[in-house]
C-alpha cells in the first residue's frame, strides 16, 4: 500500500520502529529509523494510536478513543499524517 493511500476502513498499529512517551499534552514520538522527534497533541490521540493494534480498523480505534464525531475528520487528517511520516502503519 501506498504512504499516499491512508484508508481508515483498514487494520494499522504503531510503527515497531517507534517510541511513545505520554506527556500532558499527548506524547512525545520518536522514530528510531528516521531519528525524528514529533508529537502527538492531544491524550485522545495518544489513546488511537496506542489502541489501533486493538480494533479491527482506525474507525473503530477512534471511536473506542472517545473522540467526537464532529473532531473525526481531523484525526483521520492527522492519523493520515501519522501513515505517511511511518508512525502507524497498515497491519497484515
Amino acid at each position: 500500500m501506498s504512504i499516499n493511500q491512508f484508508d481508515p476502513g483498514l487494520p494499522y498499529r504503531c510503527s515497531p520502529s517507534v517510541a511513545l512517551r505520554p506527556e500532558p499534552f499527548g506524547a512525545l514520538v520518536y522514530h528510531f529509523g528516521t531519528r525524528k522527534l514529533s508529537f502527538l497533541k492531544t491524550p485522545e490521540l495518544l489513546q488511537v494510536v496506542s489502541g489501533l493494534a486493538d480494533h479491527p480498523d482506525v474507525h473503530a480505534a477512534v471511536e473506542a478513543a472517545g473522540v467526537a464525531e464532529a473532531q473525526r475528520p481531523a484525526y483521520l487528517r492527522a492519523l493520515a499524517g501519522l501513515a505517511a511520516s511511518g508512525t502507524i502503519e497498515e497491519r497484515v
